[in-house]
């Protein structure tokens, strides 16, 4: 049998896994050298002046939502963290809205507290435990996820798109003699996953797929619960980049963002039809296409650093046209407040998703 790598040469091996902020420290030099040519330190809060601090943490997922265009979302609730089950349970009977369905908090990232309910004992399961307010969408079971990085400037006179990620789902496909348990040791990526797969699975890690057979081990498409990033820019084309200009063309004080959604067919994304935006996320949004276990980490600064100069151009653009910025004190608050309560969630694990990623 294959010697296993030890899990934690997987992580040192590949930047995918390294810590957030280990993985970006080199460019901080790059970040200064821009906010000396901005004259603020914190001048990527002039992006999105419709959204609370352009989206650097804390907005409210539903504020954002409802600036898109129903027509690109799926059906969408929002509930106050003290509604009741039957309460939940009464709404989504007078929106028509079914199991499965996915359960969301309001604020957060990176896939935390986001939860594919199957039924209503999941769903009370579910809301004994949860303190904040949240948001029910409907399941989109389309097979295409992906996550576009676009921006536009304020005068309309450039817009495009710096990012797609292509969101590969934690999978196992059966040789009809291994369990389950044993295809998730085969596979590193699995392997990263298994507490959470055992507590979720059960005993049923013990069956064995027969040939052929594929099983989704996880829904929700987070790089932090197993989810492979794979570079998408290969659909990159002017066709792609309209769509996305009609997609956004209504979002008021929206400039630059990641757009997660799924789409049932390649045709359907570059006619416009078939979309469903799962969420919108601002000024943070990864250019989560580096996290491709192909490209070299020097691929993927570069990646990186040319998604921050377009960043940067757009909030000088905002910013000359009276866009005002968080000052600076207040922004240290928000950082230091932010990971503060959430210093569990700082590692590199896609799209914020979140792809939050």
């Amino acid at each position: 049998m294959k010697k296993r790598v030890p899990l934690f040469l997987v992580k040192l091996l590949n930047y995918e896994y390294w810590p957030f902020w280990l993985f970006f420290l080199p460019l901080v030099p790059y970040w200064v050298y821009l906010s000396i040519r901005a004259r603020s330190f914190t001048y990527f809060t002039a992006a999105n002046p419709g959204i609370e601090h352009s989206g650097v943490f804390g907005e409210s997922k539903i504020d954002i939502l409802k600036k898109i265009d129903r027509h690109y979302l799926p059906t969408t609730l929002f509930f106050k963290s003290d509604t009741t089950a039957g309460q939940v349970a009464e709404r989504l009977k007078d929106e028509s809205l079914a199991f499965p369905v996915i359960v969301k908090p309001n604020v957060g990232e990176r896939g935390n507290e986001v939860a594919k309910i199957d039924n209503p004992n999941q769903l009370t399961s579910y809301l004994d435990s949860n303190t904040a307010d949240f948001i029910i969408q409907e399941f989109v079971d389309f097979e295409i996820e992906l996550g576009i990085l676009y921006y536009k400037f304020p005068d309309e006179s450039k817009s495009g798109i710096t990012s797609i990620v292509a969101k590969e789902f934690l999978t196992l496909t059966g040789d009809g003699a291994s369990t389950m348990l044993s295809l998730i040791e085969q596979s590193n990526r699995a392997r990263l996953q298994l507490d959470s797969l055992k507590e979720r699975f059960g005993n049923e890690l013990l069956q064995v797929l027969p040939v052929g057979e594929k099983r989704n081990l996880e829904p929700i498409g987070n790089h932090c619960r197993g989810t492979k990033f794979l570079s998408g820019m290969n659909l990159l084309n002017d066709r792609l980049v309209s769509v996305f200009d009609d997609v956004s063309k209504n979002i008021e004080g929206f400039y630059f963002g990641r757009f997660d959604l799924k789409v049932k067919s390649t045709e359907d994304l570059y006619n416009g039809d078939n979309i469903k935006i799962l969420e919108l996320n601002g000024v943070t949004s990864e250019p989560a296409h580096i996290y491709d276990p192909s490209y070299s980490i020097w691929k993927a600064w570069s990646e990186a650093a040319r998604n921050m100069k377009m960043m940067f151009r757009v909030c000088k653009a905002n910013m000359k046209n009276g866009v005002k910025v968080t000052p600076f004190f207040e922004m240290f608050r928000l950082v230091r407040s932010h990971f503060g309560d959430n210093a569990e969630d700082t590692t590199v694990v896609a799209a914020k998703p979140s792809l939050q990623k």
